[in-house]
């Protein structure tokens, strides 16, 4: 007699046909999991917090030593800083940085 399986159900199919058969577990599975939303519920606001406070408190400008934004053109220069000279741009350079 020939035997008949009952047809996959969305999730088994997923499982069987796109995991393949390392055994992790399939994306619906995982983003269907309440463990999934109350870990991310978390961790996406923290992070986007955490890159709020790095920026609005100025310690992004301490850390990556970029000028704050007040303080790009002083009162003895209020030109932009651009290197015009072709052998002589560290002398330049150290002039700018000088009116940092």
């Amino acid at each position: 007699m020939i035997r008949i399986d009952p047809p996959l159900t969305v999730q088994e199919y997923v499982e069987f046909s796109m995991s393949g058969s390392t055994g992790e577990r399939s994306f619906a599975d995982i983003i269907t999991s309440i463990r999934y939303w109350v870990i991310h519920s978390i961790t996406i606001p923290s992070l986007f917090i955490a890159g709020w406070l790095f920026v609005s408190t100025g310690l992004a400008y301490d850390v990556f030593g970029s000028p704050r934004p007040n303080e790009y053109f002083t009162e003895s220069r209020q030109g932009i800083p651009l290197i015009t000279g072709r052998f002589d741009p560290l002398a330049q350079l150290d002039e700018f940085s000088r009116s940092f």
